[in-house]
């Protein structure tokens, strides 16, 4: 009886630690800013993001491994009749790489890549996403309160089959910010006469 009570008490502070660690791991990451901005007759976001890296996901980036990350921007027009109508749903991919022969990281997304000197530097374009077209004026309706949410992630499903398991296997892997609200409308100023 005492060796199951034992058990019992082992196994609950167990959990307990795991959970205390996976909330520690979720309060790291975060969003801290987000300003949706009209300009030029184009809804452009920039997003402020606090990311930092577990030592074994920069041991992976120092030795080659390309790490990808994910930001996925979506925005609602409230509607009290029915669901929310979803107004943009978009999401962008950044590659973080580093180059041991030219001993260069390169951050980019899609065909086009800078060149970076330190890995921090390359997550700074990730921290600090910039004019991010998301819609066409046009297309979004005047005076009326939109609800958006922003988050970035790793996607490890972009990784290489043995990393992919890596990643499900352990914590350290796993880099996600929660969804971070935001709202905004787009008004028509009067001309002035």
């Amino acid at each position: 009886m005492v060796r199951l009570l034992l058990v019992l008490v082992l196994s609950f502070f167990c959990a307990l630690s795991v959970a205390s660690d996976k909330a520690v791991h979720a309060d790291r990451d975060y969003i801290e800013r987000i300003e949706p901005r009209l300009r030029e007759d184009k809804l452009y976001i920039d997003v402020d993001a606090h990311l930092t890296l577990s030592s074994e996901l920069r041991n992976a980036a120092e030795k080659g491994i390309p790490l990808y990350f994910v930001a996925e921007v979506e925005i609602f027009q409230p509607r009290w009749w029915w669901f929310n109508k979803k107004v943009v749903k978009e999401q962008q991919t950044w590659r973080i790489v580093y180059n041991a022969l030219t001993r260069q990281w390169r951050v980019g997304t899609s065909d086009l890549y800078l060149p970076e000197s330190s890995l921090d530097d390359a997550l700074a374009l990730i921290r600090h996403i910039r004019g991010w077209a998301l819609a066409y004026a046009i297309d979004l309706d005047r005076d009326v309160e939109y609800e958006g949410r922003v988050r970035i992630r790793l996607d490890t499903s972009l990784l290489a089959r043995p990393f992919q398991v890596d990643a499900i296997n352990s914590s350290s892997w796993s880099l996600i910010t929660p969804w971070k609200s935001f709202s905004f409308s787009v008004s028509v100023d009067e001309p002035q006469p």
